[in-house]
C-alpha cells in the first residue's frame, strides 16, 4: 500500500510533556490506481501514425527464363527520363524513332502533369479505344535522385495513369540526357 506520513516524529519541546498526537497519514493507493487506469485507456484509445506509402509491383527475376519482350503499340507509349539536377526529358514512342521529339520539361502542374494529363485524354482517341490508355515509361538516370522519382510516381497517381513501369535507362537515353 503507497502511503504518504507527515508528522513531527513526537518528542519533548521545552521541556513541556505534551500529548502524542497521531501522524496524519494519505492513503495514495488509489491515485496510483487511477494514473495506471488512464495511462492504459489513452494506450489503448490513441491511434499511431500510418506510414504513407504507394503499392509498387515487381516482378520477380528468374536468370534461366527471362520473360519475352512486350510488344506495345508506340502511339501509347511515353518515356519519361529522369537525371542529375532535376532534369527531367520525354518523348512519345520510340528513342529510334521518336512520334514526338525528346524535350526538357520541368516538374509540377505546369510542367510534365499538363503533358501527362493531355496524353492522358489523347491516346485513346488515337487508338480508338477506351480500355487501351496511355503507358509511361519511367527510367531514372544513375545521377538522378530518390525525391525525383517520387514526385513521378505521385504525378502518376494524380494523373490516374493506368500503366506505368520503372526501367533501366539505356545508353542512347543516356546520351540524350547529357546533350544539354
Amino acid at each position: 500500500m503507497a502511503e504518504l506520513n507527515t508528522g513531527d516524529g513526537g518528542g519533548k519541546k521545552g521541556g513541556k510533556v505534551r500529548s502524542k498526537k497521531g501522524n496524519s497519514r494519505v492513503d495514495l493507493t488509489a491515485m496510483v490506481d487511477l494514473a495506471f487506469l488512464l495511462i492504459t485507456f489513452f494506450m489503448l484509445t490513441t491511434s499511431l501514425n500510418k506510414p504513407q506509402s504507394m503499392d509498387l509491383g515487381m516482378p520477380e527475376k528468374d536468370p534461366k527464363n527471362p520473360p519475352p519482350p512486350v510488344l506495345v503499340d508506340e502511339r501509347r507509349t511515353m518515356t519519361i527520363i529522369l537525371g542529375e539536377n532535376d532534369k527531367l526529358k520525354n518523348y512519345m514512342g520510340l528513342i529510334e524513332s521518336p512520334i514526338e521529339a525528346p524535350k526538357s520539361i520541368s516538374y509540377g502542374k505546369e510542367g510534365i502533369r499538363k503533358d501527362i494529363l493531355s496524353r492522358v485524354k489523347s491516346v485513346p482517341e488515337v487508338t480508338g479505344d477506351p480500355k487501351r490508355g496511355l503507358i509511361v515509361i519511367i527510367k531514372p538516370g544513375k545521377k538522378s535522385t530518390y525525391r525525383n522519382l517520387v514526385d513521378i510516381l505521385d504525378e502518376m497517381a494524380i494523373c490516374k495513369v493506368p500503366t506505368y513501369a520503372i526501367v533501366d535507362i539505356t545508353p542512347a537515353e543516356i546520351a540524350l540526357l547529357d546533350k544539354e
